[in-house]
């Protein structure tokens, strides 16, 4: 599976930007999709994650609420509306997509897009 990101850019806070992530090759082994973040310094950290078949949701508690993740199936895009975005924001994200076959789990992983909050 190959993972391409898009959207990352300059904004201030309280800004909104909308992050793509198309996913080809593989992707009917796709069980999970999701975007992570990491900061200078930082470990790199959950942000959300939505499942192929249901949909189901999960955010961390540090985006609730100002995030949206979302997919389209057709187009094999995942999205990532944020919204009243933070200098604490400030990272390069990543999307993941897991795949599942004969038994095991695996990731892949985009090549990030650097979104940047000024204050």
């Amino acid at each position: 599976v190959q993972l391409v990101e898009s959207g990352g850019d300059l904004v201030q806070a309280g800004g909104s930007l909308r992050l793509s992530c198309a996913a080809s090759g593989s992707t009917f082994r796709i069980v999970t999709m999701g975007w992570y973040r990491q900061a200078p310094g930082n470990q790199r950290e959950l942000v959300a994650t939505i499942t192929k078949i249901s949909g189901s949701t999960n955010y961390a508690d540090s985006v609730k609420g100002r995030f949206t993740i979302s997919k389209d199936r057709a187009k094999n895009t995942m999205y990532l509306q944020m919204n009243s975005l933070k200098p604490e924001d400030t990272a390069v994200y990543y999307c993941n997509a897991r795949l599942r076959g004969f038994g095991l789990d695996i990731d892949y992983w985009g090549q990030g897009t650097q979104v940047t909050v000024s204050s």
